[in-house]
């Protein structure tokens, strides 16, 4: 029975429906509020345990958090007003509010008793058969799907978030109201699914936005220029980064996981492919790979093209082309670099379709299996691309030692971001790895040679055009990463300044064609390249206070905490959920510190002067003999630091010798640009380049292999890794094998129902484990190999099980570790320098003292 007590008293107390009705959760609503259910019908525990199995209810009760949380946001939004002795229109307004929200806080607790009295005088008025008569009428006449009916929806719920944002709370209010939407995520957080990450979502939408309405309206100092200047330079970072987090959670709210496609049996229904693999100065030995993958493609052999679109003019390319079966095209003029390459090879050839790869891409199997089947279906449909996977360690893979263990920079983007995208229609072109329509292609005048970034350009062409896209997210095909974090900064700044210039010349924000989903996509996109001086700004900013006693963030020490803590507990909290297979938390500010002051200068330029900048080709395939430091990259990053250290001292000398109310603020910033710090110093662990001196690089994975032995028997083994080269073996069985170095075996691998053998020389043997090099392969051996292992129709299938995050705090914590490990490598190098010119400095200062007059011998 309803009862008089308040209401998450008495909601707790409420039974719920009836199990068989367990279909029908909005029925589960209504009865919690007013339905008095029959006996024997399950209460709360029961409830729990049957709705949610995979949360362990018995360590903790479940009737007092949930009141605990229902009677602190209670507390938080209604029962606490907001004291304020000043004047003038803006207190008026409040206290306007405050009496709005009395009367609203009178109506619910009427409502409330009038129910109670309700349920208890009336009990038919609230009979269970009459409420599951009524839902089967509605569900007869949906109306709440009508577009008046969302539109109130969607206004309603942004009347909500506004109240929410714009409430002024004192302290303990701001902390109630955080540590209750905190307890409920940690809740929610449990829950697998992807409606708990929208909740998240919202959650930490809600939460940085009063963050942000705070800071624009409570914290902004006037009093000097210096306060006034370094608050709006902090305050436009954190706008900038709060729009680009709002649009993040718009592109990423849903994954579209597109499935495949399937083919029509009949072969001869399967339309021309034209597979173009440009390439300029890059090694043969990086180009031959992929030509041999792309010709095993499964396809039919008349209907398969394979063309190297040769910039360079290489004898030796135009030779191993006419040697493999592959066509050779070159141009006389070289213009518009890659773009150019490939519109004119759309110029000589006439297959219905064009897959497009780098040179040192190499394509799976199954490629064209896996990519086509949706061009048949959908007529509309121009682009379908496939992720960039590298079997190379990027720059911050090798010289951290992460490959593995933490995702590498571009797997978010191909993991999340652009599954995402494909909800939209605005999947990106990529400029490998996918495969296009020529007839959409050509009709917007085919690769776009406008900017730098030709393949975002191009899909943006595309769009505008009202063609549709596609994004398998399933790897089909891998290639190098680059191969120094020199080369790793030259790409990014390429792609910046193509960006810069997409959003100065051709803005998806305005023109025609563009459905506002697609437009907030692109936006996206292009601002992420834009990070630079807001990172800079966020390095910066503690030693305003540090160094000039000046106030960004014009609040008390404990409610900054109470503001900026909430903020980005839920944006490490959500993102952490949403990215945590293809992005560890706080790994992003790690790869934004990097290229931070290398991309302010090409995009300000890019912005101001659309037309400069030229496309550059990142190196690929190249070795280094021995360990360094970049010092020629390292500049910037050892430039912030001495600043930031420098500042740190000053923080030191406050803390000794400065006020005692700005202790608390002292601390606050000495925090952050510790942080800021750290995250110098893994930017520097990233410069030290590790030796490199495979020429191939080597790929781990556990392929079944039958080794050969001079003696006639067979031995079932399993590869450690593989490369072009050789493979790393272990043996299967108990059994060792005592070989010489040197002794000539014969190795079988079996792939698509076929086996191929490849004659091969011991270089190891140890126990079970032995390492075989690859000798007097001819080129069909060598199309055989590729095809057994790169281009394999599961090669990558185990790199696409990820693992998804441990913690938060496993991430920040490993970040730490790399910072102080470099910074303390840092120390120990220039502290010896440092005493040893300190020790000269002394001799000389002697030198230049008068000397005592010596005795003179007689």
């Amino acid at each position: 029975m309803l009862t008089r007590a308040p209401w998450p008293a008495y909601a707790v107390r409420l039974k719920l429906l009836h199990p068989e009705d367990a279909r029908r959760p909005w029925l589960f609503l209504l009865s919690l509020l007013f339905v008095t259910p029959p006996q024997g019908w399950l209460n709360w525990g029961q409830g729990a345990r049957r709705y949610f199995p995979h949360i362990d209810f018995e360590r903790f009760g479940w009737a007092d958090p949930l009141r605990i949380l229902l009677q602190l946001l209670w507390l938080a939004l209604i029962a606490q007003p907001r004291r304020n002795d000043g004047g003038g229109a803006l207190d008026s307004w409040r206290a306007a509010w405050r009496r709005l929200r009395g009367g609203l806080a009178w109506l619910l607790a009427a409502l409330r008793r009038g129910l109670a009295w309700f349920a208890q005088r009336y009990p038919a008025l609230f009979d269970y058969e009459r409420l599951r008569r009524w839902e089967e009428s509605l569900a007869a006449n949906p109306w709440w799907e009508s577009a008046a009916m969302r539109s109130l929806v969607y206004l309603s719920a942004l009347a909500l978030v506004a109240i929410c944002v714009t409430t002024p709370f004192d302290e303990g209010s701001q902390a109630a109201f955080s540590g209750v939407l905190l307890l409920i995520a940690l809740w929610v957080r449990r829950v697998p699914g992807q409606v708990t990450t929208l909740i998240l979502m919202v959650f930490s939408a809600v939460v940085s936005t009063r963050y942000v309405w705070w800071r624009v309206t409570s914290t902004l100092n006037d009093d000097t220029w210096m306060n006034l200047t370094f608050g709006l330079l902090l305050l436009s970072a954190e706008l900038f980064a709060w729009i680009v987090l709002l649009l993040g959670f718009f592109q990423s709210s849903w994954v579209l996981q597109r499935p495949i496609e399937p083919l029509p049996e009949d072969e001869s229904k399967l339309p021309t492919v034209d597979v173009l693999i440009p390439i300029y100065n890059e090694p043969l030995r990086v180009l031959r790979p992929t030509v041999m993958a792309a010709l095993r493609m499964d396809w039919p052999f008349d209907k398969l093209r394979v063309h190297v679109l040769d910039d360079g003019r290489r004898e030796e390319v135009r030779e191993f082309a006419s040697r493999i079966g592959a066509n050779y095209i070159t141009r006389e003029e070289h213009k518009h670099a890659k773009a150019g390459n490939i519109n004119h090879a759309l110029g000589v050839t006439d297959g219905e379709f064009v897959a497009i790869f780098d040179c040192d891409h190499i394509p799976t199997h199954s490629f064209l299996r896996s990519t086509m089947g949706g061009f048949l279906k959908d007529d509309q449909l121009s682009l379908v691309q496939t992720p960039h996977h590298f079997f190379s360690a990027d720059p911050f893979e090798r010289n951290l030692d992460t490959q593995g263990k933490v995702p590498n920079e571009g797997e978010l983007f191909y993991g999340r971001v652009q599954d995402g995208n494909d909800l939209w229609n605005a999947t990106f072109f990529c400029g490998s790895c996918a495969v296009l329509r020529r007839t959409h292609l050509m009709s917007v005048g085919g690769i776009a040679t406008d900017t730098v970034t030709e393949d975002a350009h191009t899909s943006l062409k595309l769009h505008r055009s009202g063609y549709r896209s596609a994004y398998i997210n399933r790897v089909q095909a891998a290639g190098l990463a680059t191969e120094s974090l020199s080369a790793h900064i030259g790409q990014r700044i390429r792609w910046a300044r193509g960006m810069a210039q997409i959003f100065r010349c051709d803005n998806p924000l305005f023109g025609k064609g563009l459905t506002w989903a697609q437009r907030l996509c692109y936006l996206n996109a292009m601002l992420h390249f834009l990070n630079g001086m807001p990172r800079l700004i966020f390095l910066l900013s503690p030693l305003a206070f540090l160094f000039f006693h000046a106030y960004t963030i014009y609040a008390p020490a404990l409610g900054i905490v109470l503001y900026v803590l909430p903020h980005m507990v839920f944006s490490v909290l959500c993102n952490s959920r949403m990215h945590s297979q293809f992005r560890r938390s706080f790994w992003g500010e790690v790869y934004e510190t990097v290229l931070a002051c290398y991309i302010i200068p090409p995009t300000t330029v890019a912005l101001l002067f659309p037309g400069l900048g030229r496309f550059n080709v990142t190196a690929k395939g190249g070795v280094m003999e021995e360990d360094y430091v970049d010092w020629s990259i390292s500049w910037p990053y050892l430039g912030l630091l001495a600043v930031i250290l420098a500042g740190m001292g000053f923080g030191a000398y406050r803390l000794w010798n400065g006020l005692a109310s700005e202790v608390g603020t002292v601390i606050v910033n000495l925090i952050w640009a510790g942080y800021n710090a750290m995250l110098l110093g893994v930017a520097l662990a990233v410069a030290r380049e590790l030796r490199q001196v495979r020429v191939t690089h080597r790929v781990r994975a556990k392929l079944p292999v039958t080794l050969h032995l001079p003696d006639g028997r067979a031995c079932r083994c399993h590869t450690l890794d593989y490369s072009e080269g050789g493979m790393a073996l272990q043996l299967t069985s108990q059994s060792r094998l005592k070989l010489p170095r040197d002794t000539e075996l014969d190795l079988s691998l079996r792939v698509e129902g076929r086996s191929y053998a490849f004659p091969c020389r011991l270089v190891f043997s140890k126990g079970d484990r032995l390492s075989v090099r690859f000798v007097d392969l001819t080129l069909p051996q060598q199309s055989d190999l590729v095809q057994c292992t790169f281009g394999r129709s599961d090669a990558w299938e185990e790199r696409e099980e990820r693992q998804e995050e441990e913690s938060p705090m496993r991430s920040a914590v490993d970040i730490m570790r790399f910072g102080w490990h470099s910074l303390r490598g840092l120390l120990l190098l220039v502290l010896p320098l440092s005493l040893r010119a300190r020790w000269s400095g002394l001799q000389w200062l002697a030198s230049l003292l008068p000397r005592p007059p010596q005795p003179v011998r007689e």
